[in-house]
């Protein structure tokens, strides 16, 4: 499995011939630059443009089926689920999609643009073990360092990715979880044997 960032919380996850884009970043948006890449399938996690461009993740024969809410879906080899969150952004309450994805024998969730670390249990319980977890750090709209910090280490998750964050944010975060030397990488390949031992380890992925 690759995973690249592609700015704000736009990621796309390759392995084999399959393609996966979270949150890819739409036209219309004026925080983030328009991403452009195929995919298979499209994860959008709340209806605005930092999070909704599926179009922009549609490439030649890579037309993908979108995913744009709660409920189960299996598309291919993957499995997912999403669960649906009330949150605020952009000065509005909204519904943001927490998503899980079952893939080479790893378990992701991607917790999408959440701006409160409670969690009804009930969806906690549903996330079982959590290989990788990509969390938003930026504070403001979003999950702020401190509460980004204490949910991730709740969720015990082997592998955090930060996401939608600022240089600032982002330092504060690495120097909060005690990982003020990792240093951001192009991508992040990753295999499930290379799991084996991780406890909360910090990855950045540039963007």
């Amino acid at each position: 499995m690759v995973i690249t960032h592609h700015g704000g919380q736009c990621f796309k996850v390759s392995f084999g011939d399959t393609t996966l884009a979270f949150d890819p970043i739409d036209k219309k948006s004026k925080t983030y630059a328009p991403v452009k890449f195929g995919s298979d399938v499209a994860f959008i996690s709340m209806k605005h443009p930092n999070f909704n461009g599926a179009e922009q993740v549609a490439l030649g024969a890579k037309q993908p089926f979108v995913v744009n809410g709660p409920g189960e879906y299996e598309v291919g080899s993957v499995t997912a689920r999403g669960f649906g969150v009330a949150t605020t952004y952009d000065g509005q309450e909204r519904f943001a999609t927490i998503y899980q994805v079952l893939l080479e024998e790893m378990n992701i969730v991607f917790l999408g643009p959440i701006s409160s670390a409670v969690i009804d249990p009930k969806i906690l319980g549903e996330l079982g073990e959590i290989d990788i977890l990509f969390v938003p750090i930026g504070g403001g709209d979003v999950l702020d360092v401190p509460e980004a910090a204490k949910l991730a280490t709740k969720l015990e998750a082997k592998i955090v990715i930060p996401m939608h964050y600022d240089e600032r944010a982002l330092k504060a975060f690495l120097k909060e979880e005690g990982s003020e030397g990792v240093k951001p990488q192009e991508k992040l390949t990753i295999k499930k044997k290379d799991l084996v031992g991780a406890t909360g380890q910090v990855v950045v992925v540039e963007g």
